[in-house]
């Protein structure tokens, strides 16, 4: 679908951007101690605005990797239905029409329920379904959420059916056509807020998405749109917002608070910056904070150039908490101005799901549960992630086999077709398991829990080499007769175990007894050691090709072919036409960990 902003601009062709107004009676303020004798009160106003970040399309309190009630070691609870409990609680305490609610993005990706609306029985088919979220959070009352990255991982067709299913604006002041470089969403949302015996409080969330998207969701988005820094445009925007009225300037941001990035130099705007916009622009009194999928109850940076304190919250991801930023202002020489924000998180767990929300969900949630449990073949044994972190898992070699198998089909008959294939996979998950027996669509899903794509490129052995040194640096450098536990030897630096890769086709030793950089030894292919120059087809997930995680070369190396369906149903195709999963039709031990030659384990 062709970039369509005439939603956006008949909102308002002057501002370009979107402005809701929502008439409400506040409480009666409470009244101030008296300045001086003889002397007014002054006028009081409490305000709260809520907030909820990465979703990720979970509406349930429900596993549908393990078919089971959600459950974690620290007995968390998830999904919009709690959320909805939670939201109505404070509305009760606080006065609806004091109350806000918002989202810092990443909404319509992460569960099986949001697959199938974008896949399976897609929302942009004539006559097609509401997206469960956009019905979830229509009758929660949410009013207003930015964009996150993975709401462009189903392409701009899927996000914009979404937005207009939506009764709230999805915003993104950083989203911007890539001709005309106007904003393609509306940038922020303004709500107007009166108050009895005084005027009214107008309160701007600008929204800011992250810039990656344009790295990670590069097929869809390049020449389409263009996403520059957090910092350059909240400095746009939220003076705009001041001179508009705003008396309260609220960030929603889908872009964390550590100043880091995931993806190294490939771009020039930091991928985590919320704290950084609050330091560096004036004018801003609190960001949701989004992304990270960390828990920060409050965050309290200062702005450089005020001196002013700038409350930053991140809520629990996936719907586990809600963040309140309680707003205390105070009105004097003719205007309101924030006197205090506190922010606080409240937890999913203490409260029971909404039934007015598991009722409206539930033919929709059922369908999936159906379809996720469908059975498509049989194993011979079973199959875990457990290890896999360290140690050469058949079960990973199930999704850089199929990769493979994908890739040779694709260029069967072309130029490149003589060129070995190999595969990248990572260890995505710790508790995924095949089951000896039934093999069913929820396995191979828990297998595979991104909806990443398969693309193939061009590679060498020197940059190969290159690849598994930087991956290599994942483990914990640890000495030749030093004790090894495996719970502290991987996750150097904090590097995350989606951004560990194997390779296939190839065998070689990582050993961890030598610092980062030198670890990859004995590199083979073909039993005989690596040729710098030869050259292999790399089959890689779409994230990894458009750089994510920095690896080396890949990004840059000649892409032959791509496709748009997801290594997660291939990975579905390959074993329903198999009938039988046996490891040993794509298992082998392809690397090792070693300590000066001496295998780890």
């Amino acid at each position: 679908m062709p970039l369509n902003r005439r939603r956006f601009l008949k909102k308002s062709a002057v501002t370009g951007a979107g402005v809701a107004m929502a008439s409400a009676v506040a409480a009666p303020a409470a009244q101030a101690a008296e300045a001086g004798k003889g002397h007014r009160p002054a006028k009081r106003y409490s305000l709260t605005v809520m907030g909820t970040t990465d979703l990720h399309g979970n509406v349930f309190n429900w596993d549908y990797f393990k078919d089971a009630e959600f459950s974690d070691a620290k007995g968390n609870a998830k999904g919009l239905a709690r959320v909805s409990t939670l939201v109505d609680q404070v509305r009760r305490e606080k006065g609806r029409r004091n109350t806000m609610l918002i989202d810092a993005g990443d909404t319509i990706q992460g569960t099986p329920l949001t697959y199938y609306y974008a896949k399976v029985d897609p929302i942009t088919a004539p006559g097609g379904p509401v997206h469960p979220m956009a019905a979830a959070m229509n009758a929660i009352g949410y009013d207003a959420v930015a964009l996150g990255n993975h709401e462009f991982n189903y392409g701009i067709e899927t996000l914009r059916k979404f937005e207009e299913q939506c009764d709230f604006p999805l915003l993104g002041a950083n989203a911007l056509d890539a001709k005309t470089l106007r904003p393609a969403f509306p940038p922020y949302f303004m709500k107007t807020f009166h108050v009895k015996g005084a005027p009214p409080v107008r309160v701007a969330v600008l929204g800011l998405t992250n810039p990656g998207i344009a790295i990670w969701d590069k097929a869809y988005v390049q020449g389409k749109l263009t996403f520059p820094g957090l910092e350059e445009q909240a400095a746009k925007w939220v003076p705009r917002l001041r001179s508009m009225g705003a008396d309260v300037v609220v960030v929603s941001a889908h872009s964390g608070s550590s100043g880091t990035s995931s993806y190294g130099d490939q771009l020039p705007y930091i991928e985590n910056s919320s704290a950084l916009v609050a330091q560096q622009v004036p004018g801003i009194d609190a960001i949701l904070v989004g992304h990270a999928h960390t828990e920060i109850a409050e965050l309290l940076v200062t702005n450089e150039k005020t001196g002013k304190t700038v409350v930053l919250s991140e809520p629990l991801c996936y719907a586990q908490r809600l963040s309140l930023f309680d707003f205390e202002l105070v009105f004097s020489r003719g205007r309101w101005s924030v006197e205090s924000v506190k922010a606080t998180v409240r937890d999913s767990k203490s409260v029971a799901d909404d039934p007015r929300i598991m009722k409206l969900l539930k033919d929709d949630h059922d369908i999936v549960v159906a379809y996720v449990n469908q059975v498509v073949g049989t194993a011979t044994e079973k199959l875990t992630t457990v290890e896999a972190r360290y140690q050469d898992a058949p079960i990973i070699d199930l999704i850089t086999k199929v990769q493979e198998d994908v890739v040779k089909a694709a260029l069967a008959g072309t130029e490149h077709a003589s060129l070995p294939v190999i595969a990248q996979a990572s260890p995505f998950s710790r508790t995924s398991e095949i089951p000896a027996g039934e093999v069913t669509i929820r396995d191979l899903s828990g297998l595979y829990v991104y909806d990443n794509t398969l693309v193939a490129k061009v590679m060498t052995g020197a940059q190969l080499k290159a690849y598994l040194e930087y991956s290599a640096e994942y483990f914990v450098q640890t000495a030749a007769g030093a004790a090894v536990d495996v719970e502290k030897l991987t996750n150097a630096g904090g590097r995350p175990d989606y951004n560990y890769d194997y390779v296939s086709g190839v065998s070689y030793e990582i050993d961890i007894a030598q610092p980062a950089g030198s670890r990859i030894k004995n590199v083979t292919y073909g039993g005989v050691a690596l040729d710098d120059a030869q050259k292999f087809v790399f089959a890689v997930n779409n994230y990894r090709a458009n750089g994510g995680g920095a690896f080396p070369h890949v990004a840059s190396a000649p892409e032959l072919w791509s496709e748009s369906t997801e290594i997660r149903t291939r990975i579905a195709e390959w074993v329903t036409a198999k009938g039988v999963l046996d490891p040993k039709d794509f298992a082998s031990v392809g690397w090792k960990l070693t300590r000066n030659g001496t295998p780890v384990f």
